[in-house]
């Protein structure tokens, strides 16, 4: 199976209160077995992996750690843009909705940081993001070379290293400023999916395909 199914069956398990053998009992195995599963000792099959699934309520993606969203991360109708907008605005469906995708999870993020309410660690995340943000437009902006360069201050040849290390320094700042004050939010994909509706759905979505991505590039390079 992977690494991740034992632990994430354990803690199921353990979160619930039951004990093995109560859990063995509803899922039709014996506890000997079950306590292989969660040791990792022996790898289930999908019918096992299906009935626990439906036992916990959660998805296969959750419990082979492919997501940290509980039930299907599937993008909702309120994520999806209208009709309307798809029809006045360029691009193509996926292209809105990857923009609704960004945006609601900006949302998050912020709705976070006002939470914390730590005006530097606002700003620098802030600056971070606005970097990020800076790097890609200029590079898209310079795909053509006879576009004019007067809108920017960083030479040309010059501005992706300089806002890469600016975002390296950023992040160094944002975990010393988390570090410095002690700042901690109690948070939960149960907690995020109740408080924050839509953006939840968003920021789940965002996440696993981001992770996916990442292990896809890894994975070729290795």
């Amino acid at each position: 199976m992977n690494s991740d199914f034992p632990r994430i069956i354990t803690f199921l398990r353990k979160e619930r209160g039951l004990s093995q053998k109560q859990v063995a009992s509803d899922l039709g195995v014996s506890q000997a077995l079950l306590s292989h599963y969660e040791k990792g000792i022996r790898e289930c099959g999908l019918d096992f992996l299906i009935k626990t699934a439906e036992y916990y309520d959660v998805s296969t993606d959750f419990l082979l750690g492919r997501t940290v969203q509980r039930k299907p991360a599937a993008v909702t109708a309120a994520e999806l843009p209208e009709a309307a907008e798809v029809g006045h605005s360029r691009g193509s469906m996926i292209n809105q909705v990857n923009r609704r995708l960004i945006m609601n999870t900006t949302a998050v993020i912020f709705d976070l940081l006002a939470q914390i309410g730590e005006k530097h660690l606002t700003n620098t995340v802030s600056n971070y993001l606005m970097c990020a943000e800076y790097q890609m437009f200029r590079t898209i902006y310079c795909a053509d070379k006879n576009n004019t360069q007067t809108m920017f201050a960083l030479d040309r040849s010059r501005y992706k290293n300089l806002t890469a290390a600016s975002m390296m320094v950023d992040m160094e700042r944002i975990e010393g400023i988390i570090e410095r004050e002690s700042i901690a939010l109690s948070l939960s994909p149960d907690i995020i999916s109740s408080y924050f509706d839509k953006g939840a759905s968003s920021l789940f979505n965002l996440i696993q395909f981001s992770e996916r991505n990442v292990r896809n590039i890894v994975g070729r390079n290795e």
